[in-house]
């Protein structure tokens, strides 16, 4: 029977630690080893921990006496690790029955496979806790997510469902300091090129949304959270680059993803009144995609071309005038949208 090894980082969650505890310990599969690491917490994180330790031996706690920061904590786990499959679960977050059981099914069978993941289900804190069948019958297919990854410029892979094979672990590593918010994607990046992936067609994790999750302000200002795929994309390419042929296109494939959906976000938020952003996010997108410095989609997205297109944008929008003038040399500074552009319409 496999054995797992759940490495679950605290830090001022105590309040979801039980909950987050007890879907690993109540798994079909029991062989299991729970490492709970309080990031020198300031709630009762720590006092939580060491009574879920107290009443199951298969729980221990190792608490920080001053806070590492979660990438520290989780190499931590990943070097404590030595059972045949691990997990690293958040304090907030929940396994679903069975979950353990259907990871192992695939890799018992198939040891190319390095890391399995499946859908993950969204808890809000207004709502009910998500139900999910103790028995699913489930299907599961090999899934290339470094390409995947690189054409969709995104992170598909929600940690709660990854398990993965621990000697694989060792040998990707653990998590890269300089990514403190796109850690996971490089990781899963990194997974792709050493063994296969399977994803697993059925719900095996869920994630707790709520108004601290460490995610929350980050994920505020997409210009950070686009920065932040692109240098972990980065550090793949830097770090992977001999381990497959085609990474020449998947760049390119990646930088045209980012740049797309930069672009997007910088209309939207234009069209929200958040000119600054708006604008800075169009010109790292077009610094990133050279296609879109000659034939850049703004126009094609705002249905309004030429300059008598974005005077009609700046008045719906209701700027004062000399707000107005300011943002239309700055949008005439941007390559493609200036008078050079306005000339050829």
């Amino acid at each position: 029977m496999a054995k797992f090894d759940v490495l679950v980082p605290c830090y001022n969650y105590g309040r979801f630690l039980t909950d987050c505890v007890r879907s690993v310990l109540d798994q079909s599969i029991a062989d299991v080893r729970i490492l709970i690491i309080d990031d020198a917490s300031s709630d009762s994180s720590v006092e939580i921990a060491r009574g879920l330790a107290d009443s199951d031996s298969r729980v221990s706690v190792v608490a920080h006496a001053s806070n590492k920061g979660h990438i520290a904590t989780y190499n931590e786990g990943i070097e404590w690790a030595d059972s045949d499959y691990f997990l690293l679960l958040s304090a907030d977050d929940l396994l679903v029955p069975g979950a353990f059981e259907r990871a192992a099914k695939i890799m018992d069978s198939r040891p190319e496979v390095g890391l399995t993941y499946g859908e993950c289900l969204v808890w809000r804190r207004d709502t009910p806790r998500p139900f999910v069948n103790s028995v699913q019958d489930f299907r599961w297919t090999k899934q290339d997510v470094v390409a995947d990854m690189c054409r969709t410029g995104s992170d598909f892979v929600a940690t709660a469902t990854a398990i993965a094979r621990t000697s694989v672990q060792k040998a990707v590593g653990g998590y890269r300091p300089s990514l403190p918010h796109s850690g996971d994607l490089e990781m899963w990046l990194r997974f792709g090129v050493h063994a296969e992936v399977a994803k697993i067609e059925g719900v095996q994790g869920i994630y707790r949304k709520h108004d601290s999750a460490m995610s929350n302000p980050y994920l505020a200002e997409m210009m950070t959270e686009y920065g932040q795929r692109k240098a972990a994309f980065d550090s793949f390419f830097e770090t992977c680059r001999d381990r497959r042929r085609d990474m020449p296109l998947l760049q390119r494939q990646v930088a045209h993803s980012l740049a797309d959906q930069a672009f997007d976000t910088g209309i939207s938020y234009i069209r929200q009144g958040r000119l600054d952003s708006g604008f800075t996010l169009l010109r790292w997108a077009m610094s990133l995609d050279s296609r879109m410095r000659y034939l850049p989609p703004v126009w094609r997205l705002l249905r309004m071309p030429g300059p008598e297109g974005r005077q009609r944008l700046l008045s719906l929008m209701g700027k004062p005038k000399a707000r107005r003038q300011e943002v239309l040399q700055s949008s005439a500074a941007i390559p493609g949208l200036g008078a050079d552009r306005d000339r050829q319409s």
